[in-house]
């Protein structure tokens, strides 16, 4: 039976609603905002900072600080220029794959509010071999908003954002949508917020931003708040699907949370490893080891900025990043927040994770 047919473990309201709203590098707002207001009904204090940060802590038996940080930040677009014909022309804001882009729609957000567009393909009728078989490039995509360039030209300017449409559903035992990068580990902080009883040591909850257009948020966040410990969220790559071998995969969807050991931007403390597989083993909490050999995430930040830190990573397996298909598995997800939560709740500040 799948979860389309029972209850799922966790809110999925709350799921839908931070993975559907909008939010591109930068221009987190719409999503602060939920985030915020979470936070402030299960913390003690909420903050944001000048690069939007938001910070949600709950005050410990100690000083002893420990940061749990998941970015708000999905990939997006920035309209570059106006054609005269009223196509938008388009600046990446993270990493995209053009593949991808072809004949989807697109939120334009201006000033008057929200606009549909298409991305539109050229029909394989109208493309010769060399066409149909070229490279495209984000600089290529143009936004069809359905309206002469005059029209266009008064609604829409230069600098206004544009990111992907799509609705979050339940299919058979996953969770599919966009922006799960990184609102699913959002969701899982929140969750373990929510869930978390007076800990021994003080836990600031971090929603961080710009971490698609280079670990941004992570970077100032670290310096501000100085951590003694600090535990990076975000998605890795499930890329358990046809075409890849089994030494060629780096988690499967199903199998639990994963435990980051290294990706391409950090080597993640083998103290903290140990004791995130020592916490999971004895509360019985699926997992699995991720070994990533390229990208990086808010960890690398978060294990230098103001200072050498102790810092782990947990991961949520997806399967097709950075698409607006991005999958995970249901009790992938509740055996990340089991983790977080049991991992917190154990912390006492006297555990020494120096190498």
């Amino acid at each position: 039976m799948s979860f389309e047919d029972r209850e799922l473990p966790f809110d999925f309201d709350l799921l839908r609603d931070l993975t559907e709203f909008h939010g591109p590098p930068g221009y987190e707002d719409r999503v602060r905002g939920l985030v915020t207001e979470a936070l402030e009904e299960h913390t003690d204090e909420v903050g944001t900072d000048a690069m939007g940060n938001v910070i949600g802590t709950v005050e410990g038996e100690s000083d002893y600080a420990v940061v749990l940080a998941a970015h708000v930040d999905e990939i997006g677009f920035m309209v570059r220029h106006v054609t005269d014909e009223g196509f938008l022309q388009l600046d990446a804001l993270g990493g995209w794959d053009p593949r991808v882009l072809r004949a989807q729609r697109v939120a334009v957000h201006t000033e008057q509010g929200e606009l549909t567009g298409v991305i539109g393909s050229v029909p394989p009728h109208t493309q010769d071999d060399e066409e149909e078989s070229s490279s495209q490039e984000v600089h290529d995509v143009h936004v069809d908003m359905g309206r002469d360039g005059e029209t266009v030209s008064e609604l829409v300017r230069v600098g206004d954002l544009v990111t992907m449409r799509q609705t979050t559903e339940v299919v058979g035992n996953h969770v599919t949508g966009k922006a799960l990068d990184d609102r699913v580990c959002v969701f899982a902080m929140l969750e373990a917020a929510r869930r978390l009883e007076d800990p021994p040591v003080t836990v600031h909850f971090a929603a961080t931003t710009q971490e698609e257009v280079g670990l941004r948020g992570a970077e100032a966040l670290g310096g501000d708040v100085e951590p003694d410990l600090a535990i990076a969220l975000d998605v890795t790559v499930a890329n358990d699907v046809p075409g890849f071998e089994d030494g060629d995969q780096v988690t499967r969807l199903g199998e639990g949370t994963a435990i980051k050991l290294k990706d391409g931007s950090v080597i993640t403390n083998p103290k903290v490893n140990r004791r995130l597989r020592e916490v999971a083993e004895e509360h019985g909490i699926e997992h699995q080891l991720e070994v990533l050999p390229s990208g990086g995430t808010d960890t690398a930040k978060l294990q230098r900025a103001g200072g050498a830190t102790a810092a782990g990573a947990v991961s949520i397996p997806t399967r097709y990043l950075h698409t607006v298909t991005e999958s995970a598995h249901v009790e992938d997800i509740a055996a990340t927040t089991d983790l977080l939560v049991s991992f917190l709740q154990s912390e006492d500040g006297n555990t020494d994770y120096t190498p």
